[in-house]
């Protein structure tokens, strides 16, 4: 090879070698390290905090949240702070009233209005009996015995069977006032209702009693004899059967 070519080729490759040079520290220039770093001195603001509901404290004492979601709900309405309330009770089964009634067995009327149980008497509540020797007169002036029929309708009505009574025991001696039934039918009520005894003053069957005497019934009325012969009364309860003799 030619001294000149050669000459000429180290030239070429120290050109080139210059420029690599060059271009070198020119890129390195243009991107400086510290500037690519993570920077280590900004200043991240710490997340807002969580937004509170502005409230009246002294409402806020009388509120009651229910759930989270209560957090939100506003402590005033209408401008009325709210109220705490009570939990609801819960609903209690209503009681049955205990039943302190007593069954009588075979009572025997010795009037219109007392009842027999061998020594002992019950007086029906609400009435004044019927003595068994009244006597009445009738529309046409003549007189009946209407104490003994009105004792006579009173033991058809009965015919013997068991009767309940607001007592609280089945045992007394001498004798007691109480309300007395046949299965649903009140004995006073039934009394008064057909005439064969008057209400007590100021009792609840004053009007029951008021209507006996304008439709002439019972002790208000003739002779029932005179028309036909006494029978088993009407309105008697069938819901209880006859007792055994």
């Amino acid at each position: 090879m030619r001294p000149a070519a050669i000459l000429t080729a180290i030239a070429g490759i120290g050109t080139v070698a210059g420029l690599i040079a060059a271009g070198g520290e020119r890129l390195g220039s243009a991107i400086d390290p510290e500037e690519t770093a993570a920077p280590t001195d900004l200043h991240v603001p710490p997340p807002a905090a969580a937004a509170r509901p502005t409230t009246n404290p002294e409402a806020s004492m009388n509120a009651r949240h229910v759930d989270d979601v209560s957090q939100f709900y506003p402590a005033v309405v209408d401008g009325k702070p709210l109220e705490r309330i009570a939990a609801a009770e819960p609903e209690q089964p209503a009681r049955i009233a205990e039943d302190k009634d007593v069954n009588l067995v075979r009572p025997v009327a010795e009037s219109a209005g007392v009842l027999a149980f061998g020594e002992r008497r019950l007086q029906l509540a609400g009435i004044n009996p019927t003595p068994a020797d009244k006597i009445c007169t009738d529309s046409k002036g003549r007189e009946w015995p209407c104490g003994m029929l009105a004792k006579t309708n009173v033991r058809l009505f009965l015919r013997l069977r068991t009767v309940r009574c607001d007592l609280d025991s089945s045992e007394w001696t001498g004798t007691v006032t109480a309300a007395c039934r046949i299965g649903t039918q009140d004995i006073s009520q039934w009394l008064v209702e057909n005439g064969w005894a008057e209400a007590e003053k100021g009792s609840a069957l004053a009007e029951v009693g008021e209507k006996a005497r304008q439709t002439g019934k019972g002790l208000y009325g003739d002779d029932p004899r005179s028309a036909t012969e006494t029978s088993i009364p009407e309105n008697l309860p069938s819901d209880l059967p006859l007792d055994g003799l």
